[in-house]
């Protein structure tokens, strides 16, 4: 085996010293030269093998984990999380809409009066309520036809967001016509893409 290579400071042989006369002190150290070993031409590289070291031992797993992971990449699943998702992010939408709008609780047989605050929560529900059921609605949509194309094509790529984007925007569009599910794919398609070029 070959020995490792030690970096030694190098020093200047000292002069032969007469008989009966106190050594001569050390030279001093040579710096260039040692540089020469530490940053220069004669520098070595030092090969870094993580396989020597030894990998971490790594269990087998139970089949309670694999059971809870093919449940976790199953399409039923992936689609009920979104669900869950849009549902929470679309009522969080919806009351911070409604806390900004100026007709909130608004009468228009008597548009000076004040609503109260009854009101004005009775209406940021409503909305909260409205845009959380929109945003479940296309999450689930949106997260089964990828799950599916995916599974389809056996590749993970930007693709797949795409076409799914695609899918949920045209058949969310086609039930105001031909040509708002042509502009809901397209658009679906595009902002799909521009979220997963972000993220990748």
């Amino acid at each position: 085996a070959e020995r490792p290579w030690v970096c030694e400071p190098i020093m200047a042989a000292p002069p032969p010293s007469a008989p009966g006369e106190p050594p001569p002190p050390p030279p001093p150290l040579q710096y260039s030269l040692l540089l020469q070993h530490l940053v220069g031409d004669k520098r070595q590289p030092r090969v870094w093998d993580p396989a020597a070291l030894g990998g971490i031992p790594c269990p087998p797993k139970s089949e309670e984990q694999k059971m809870v992971e093919r449940v976790m990449e199953s399409c039923p699943f992936k689609a009920a999380l979104a669900c869950v998702g849009g549902f929470v992010l679309g009522g969080a939408f919806g009351i911070f809409t409604a806390g900004i709008d100026t007709n909130v609780g608004f009468d228009p047989k008597d548009p000076y009066r004040m609503p109260t605050a009854k009101e004005v929560l009775k209406d940021m529900g409503q909305r909260g309520i409205s845009y959380a059921k929109n945003f479940a609605i296309v999450g689930a949509m949106f997260s089964c036809t990828e799950c599916v194309v995916e599974s389809y094509r056996g590749k993970s790529d930007w693709k797949n967001s795409v076409i799914s984007g695609c899918i949920t925007g045209g058949a969310i569009g086609f039930r105001a016509g031909l040509k708002a599910g042509v502009i809901g794919c397209g658009g679906f398609a595009a902002f799909s893409a521009a979220v997963d070029y972000y993220l990748r």
